[in-house]
């Protein structure tokens, strides 16, 4: 008996994440797939896909949930730390921009399927990073203290995902991106 209930849960949990990545497969390419397309995308029934996501949008808040968590296992592993303020500020943004370019199409259909409360709260986890290091850089003198750090904190996230807005439109290159993001966060943070 526990053995099959063991094999039905490793099933269930592969089913799980064949949805997820077939979801999020459809919403890089650009769509905002039906529940059908997901579970054709990822070769199960809808009634096994509505088992483990009730859902459209209970699907595309598991997919950023694992988008961010990847994030953060990312920036976990890079020992911020270990390095001065301003390197560390590069390494984050050139480590966080390909995640973020790659998962553009699913940051819009989260806005519109969740709205962007929602996306900002998933967003916490990876937030860490950047509070403490913002953190850090005030402590330090390096970046500026006349401003919270919560805003300071909000204005990274919005300037980075404006950053996503514009290579979406077309106004700025995914390549050069990184680059921009750097300078124009170290003058929003810099002390004056």
């Amino acid at each position: 008996m526990a053995t099959d209930h063991r094999r039905r849960r490793a099933d269930a949990e592969r089913n799980a994440e064949t949805v997820l990545s077939a979801a999020r497969d459809l919403l890089v390419g650009g769509s905002v797939p039906t529940m059908s397309e997901v579970a054709t995308a990822a070769g199960i029934t809808r009634m096994t896909l509505y088992a483990h996501f009730a859902t459209r949008e209970l699907l595309v808040e598991a997919v950023v949930r694992r988008a961010v968590a990847e994030t953060d296992d990312a920036l976990a592993a890079l020992d911020l730390d270990a390095l001065d303020v301003d390197e560390a500020l590069d390494r984050l943004v050139r480590t966080s921009w390909p995640m973020l370019d790659r998962h553009r199409k699913v940051r819009l259909a989260a806005v519109d399927l969740l709205g962007p409360a929602a996306l900002r709260e998933q967003h916490d986890a990876a937030f860490r990073h950047v509070e403490h290091l913002i953190a850090r850089g005030q402590q330090d003198g390096v970046f500026r203290t006349d401003l919270a750090r919560d805003w300071l904190v909000a204005t990274f996230y919005a300037v980075l995902h404006a950053a996503a807005d514009e290579v979406d439109a077309g106004r700025l290159t995914s390549e050069a991106a990184p680059s921009t993001l750097v300078s124009t966060l170290r003058s929003l943070l810099h002390a004056h």
